[in-house]
């Protein structure tokens, strides 16, 4: 039996594509924490430094805290007070961030941000976690964002970036729910704390 060309290439391409999707389409798992004990709780002390507050520094400054709250899940938002998408998500991230305190890390990037206008936004939000001031973007470009405001990257306790959403959660679930698959890597204890 013989089969036609067209049939084979049909084939071949189908396997193509599912071997593709199958390579490319799968999110990496995040890793558990290794760190000491010690290690940990400096984590979590550099996790609320400066809270509430754009530092200075952009690239750097977002490696170098990346840097030390290794041992915790981090999840870093790229955002800027004029992004309407930014100011709706804005509440749901500060609230995970107070109920997830000691468990997941949060660190904002203001990118391409007039710094009076972030600081007047942060006043009236303001955050248990620190914001990187980001001019050029460099720092945005760096976490897998800086194309579209805003962005959300997840990082496991190892420091390694496991996914990057584009785009505003709807819900503060849905955020939790990316938080729990992406960094954490299991569900959390959702209770009050």
């Amino acid at each position: 039996m013989t089969i036609s060309s067209p049939r084979l290439a049909c084939a071949a391409v189908s396997a193509a594509t599912a071997l593709t999707l199958a390579a490319c389409g799968e999110t990496p798992s995040p890793s558990p924490s290794t760190a000491s004990p010690a290690e940990l709780a400096a984590a979590r002390a550099a996790a609320s430094e400066h809270a509430g507050r754009l530092v200075d520094g952009g690239e750097d400054e977002l490696k170098r805290r990346l840097k030390t709250l290794r041992g915790l899940p981090v999840v870093v938002n790229q955002w800027a007070s004029w992004c309407p998408p930014c100011r709706y998500e804005f509440p749901f991230l500060r609230r995970l961030a107070k109920h997830l305190e000691g468990r997941v890390a949060f660190l904002g990037v203001n990118a391409r941000d007039g710094v009076g206008a972030a600081a007047s936004f942060l006043r009236s939000q303001p955050t248990p976690f620190a914001h990187v001031y980001d001019r050029d973007a460099d720092a945005a470009r760096a976490i897998g964002g800086g194309r579209s405001w805003p962005t959300t990257a997840f990082y496991d306790a190892t420091g390694r970036r496991i996914f990057v959403m584009q785009g505003a959660y709807p819900t503060q679930e849905k955020l939790l729910e990316a938080i729990e698959q992406h960094a954490v890597g299991r569900p959390l204890d959702r209770s009050p704390r």
